[in-house]
């Protein structure tokens, strides 16, 4: 199978099953000198592990890792690291039953289609679980961000028809379902229960800002920062959509209400008076803080009777069983997080190249 591989510099490639011995990552391209341990790359995972609320499936996994290669006394050495994440709760028979007919929503008929067979124990590396390689590497790519003083923050902006109306970072810790209103919060969970009563699930949009990005990442042609980061968050298997700034909205504006004047910023330095643009201007960032939103899809797997048919091309009526999120989004947050810092750190280290002051900072005597 091709396309497990993402990065150009700092490049990454995940593998493994939901329903095989385990999941993980192999980071290429990290410098030497991080320093790095599995407690830093394990707040991460703890973030998008299962059974922590109602909300997300009952399915019980500790999600620990395990580095493998790649450090020695607390710090990275610049080879390859290896993360491995051992599965400990697979209940394959849940699963069973799907082996002969596609479920509405899933993979499971275009993997077939391609490929001529299926892993359909939880949907083999289409399950959600597949991104746990992705925020164990995203941990270690944030961690290189930090030390240049790049941050990022992901939230949850709204669930159905349920969208935040204040923003306070901390609140996303209180609540299980990552949103920085409590009230929204109260709101979007009252929707949610309704929702689990018929047996249905809900979509969201995931929100995240990036702040001390410095002006110069990204490339202006096939190598946008934008475009790379568009790629990466559609990525994500139950993404459906990608926007920055104003995004869509951007498309009813004038070029007067849209266009960011410039003016002078502290110290010499050029800023600007407003970020619709979000961050990114011709493919290159422009050092106003990075903002875009990804919006997620309901829940495919759903108890709900729902009509398909089998392979036989017979139609049927099914109800699918197992455990389920009944919303994808608080746990794809950290997820899209992760993505947004693998992009950023590998445009990070492709910048160092682009100018010959750059290469002589570090190789003239």
């Amino acid at each position: 199978m091709a396309g497990s591989s993402f990065g150009n510099i700092f490049r990454i490639t995940t593998w493994g099953e939901s329903h095989g011995a385990g999941v993980g990552v192999v980071v290429d391209g990290c410098p030497a000198g991080l320093s790095l341990s599995e407690e830093d790359i394990q707040v991460y995972l703890n973030r998008r592990k299962p059974g922590q609320s109602r909300f997300s499936t009952p399915r019980k996994e500790d999600d620990c890792v395990e580095i493998l290669s790649g450090i020695f006394e607390g710090k990275t050495t610049g080879t390859p690291i290896s993360l491995l994440v051992r599965n400990t709760s697979q209940r394959s028979r849940d699963y069973s039953e799907i082996a002969s007919y596609y479920r509405p929503g899933h993979a499971d008929y275009t993997f077939d289609a391609k490929y001529g067979f299926r892993d359909y124990r939880g949907g083999g590396r289409s399950s959600g679980r597949e991104t746990i390689g992705r925020v164990a590497a995203g941990a270690i790519a944030a961690r290189l961000l930090n030390e240049v003083g790049i941050s990022l923050c992901a939230y949850t902006r709204s669930i159905g028809p349920v969208a935040i109306d204040s923003f306070d970072p901390e609140e996303c810790d209180r609540n299980p379902l990552c949103m920085p209103d409590a009230q929204a919060a109260e709101r979007a969970g009252a929707y949610l229960r309704e929702l689990m009563k018929e047996k249905n699930s809900s979509g969201g949009v995931v929100e995240c800002v990036v702040q001390g990005l410095p002006a110069g990442l990204g490339d202006p042609v096939f190598e946008k920062l934008d475009a790379n980061l568009a790629k990466a968050i559609l990525s994500i298997g139950a993404v459906k959509g990608f926007e920055m700034g104003d995004g869509m909205a951007a498309a009813q504006a004038t070029g007067l209400a849209n266009n960011d004047s410039f003016v002078p910023g502290p110290n010499g330095t050029v800023t600007k008076a407003t970020n619709h643009a979000g961050g990114v201007l011709g493919g290159i960032s422009d050092g106003s803080p990075l903002i875009f939103r990804a919006a997620v899809k309901p829940t495919s797997s759903i108890a709900a009777s729902q009509q398909t048919v089998n392979q036989s091309g017979e139609p049927i009526t099914i109800s699918v069983k197992g455990r389920h999120d009944p919303v994808i989004v608080p746990r794809a947050v950290v997820v899209v997080e992760c993505m947004a810092a693998l992009v950023l750190a590998d445009a990070l280290l492709s910048a160092m190249t682009c100018r010959m002051e750059y290469v002589k900072k570090i190789w003239q005597k």
